[in-house]
Parts: C-alpha cells; sequence; structure tokens
C-alpha cells in the first residue's frame, strides 16, 4: 500500500514539475527537490530513514518500491530541465 501511496505521489510531483517550471537548472533542481521529498515521505511511510538502508537480502519491497519510483521521477526531471 505504502509503495502505491509513493509511486502516485512521484506521478504527481513529476506532472507539477512539468506543468509549472520553466525549463532550465532551476526546474531540474526544484523538480529535483520535489522527488527527494516524496522519496523522504515513502522511506517514512515504510517505516524505515531514508539514507539507512542498503542494498541486500533483507530490504523491505516498500524500500525498493521508494527507489524505483525516486529513479523515475529524477529521470522525469531530466525533461523538465532540459526541454
Amino acid at each position: 500500500m505504502a509503495s502505491m501511496m509513493c509511486i502516485v505521489l512521484a506521478a504527481i510531483v513529476l506532472a507539477f514539475c512539468f506543468g509549472v517550471a520553466e525549463t532550465g537548472p532551476a526546474a531540474y533542481g526544484i523538480c529535483q527537490t520535489g522527488c527527494n521529498a516524496v522519496a523522504v515521505a515513502c522511506y517514512a511511510a515504510a517505516g524505515v530513514t531514508m539514507g539507512t538502508v542498503t542494498a541486500g537480502a533483507g530490504v523491505p519491497a516498500a524500500v525498493i518500491a521508494c527507489n524505483a519510483a525516486l529513479g523515475t521521477c529524477m529521470a522525469g526531471c531530466v525533461a523538465a530541465g532540459f526541454a
């Protein structure tokens, strides 16, 4: 449940970046900040602290979903910054 919420939040942040910000370095930075804020919230919803989990067999699936959503969001920021 938490991972789906994080993916939805990441999509909302990404849509916001495309709709409001002009292109360029500032838009890129604003978009990345939004992605990171959502990732921190996603980690908190999963019950862990961002930056304290390493990849391994014991990582909760929600954390992996948070990381995937963060990567997708960050990739979308490239389009916001250079489109």
